[in-house]
């Protein structure tokens, strides 16, 4: 143990969460990987903190990156920034596509969002009561990029 491998004890505060969550994405990004893959980035962050952290996901994709990522209840100002969308129904895909043409799909299948609603929040809603979209486990991605 080189003393990095924890922060703190029961006398010393450590990080917190979302403190914790920031350190693994930086200690991803030291290796500066060509794909990154995070799990629920904004898990245990305030709203601010969670748009700010999305963003720089956002900027790396834009430079070149490929990164995908797990998040599960995005606001609706998150959700716009994600290029591309996979839903995930029981395990299948329900949806895989850009995002922001994902409302307009669903709106295909006669499932209508309500004037103004947050897409994500309304997907998660929407398992509740079809069959067909009875889970919201969203793998959203910046850019979910295919390798042929």
């Amino acid at each position: 143990m080189d003393g990095f491998d924890r922060v703190g004890d029961m006398l010393t505060r450590g990080i917190s969460g979302g403190e914790r969550k920031r350190v693994s994405i930086g200690v991803e990004l030291v290796t500066n990987p060509t794909v990154l893959f995070v799990d629920e980035p904004t898990s245990g962050l305030d709203s601010t903190t969670s748009l700010s952290t999305i963003q720089l996901l956002k900027r790396l994709a834009a430079a070149g990156r490929t990164v995908v990522m797990t998040i599960h209840s995005p606001s609706s100002r998150i959700f716009e920034l994600f290029d591309s969308l996979l839903l995930l129904s029981h395990g299948k895909v329900a949806y895989l596509g850009r995002a922001d043409c994902a409302l307009s799909y669903f709106d295909s299948l006669n499932y209508r969002a309500p004037p103004f609603a947050n897409a994500a929040e309304f997907f998660r809603k929407r398992k509740k009561k079809s069959p067909g979209l009875r889970a919201f486990d969203a793998t959203v991605s910046l850019p979910l990029l295919f390798v042929t």
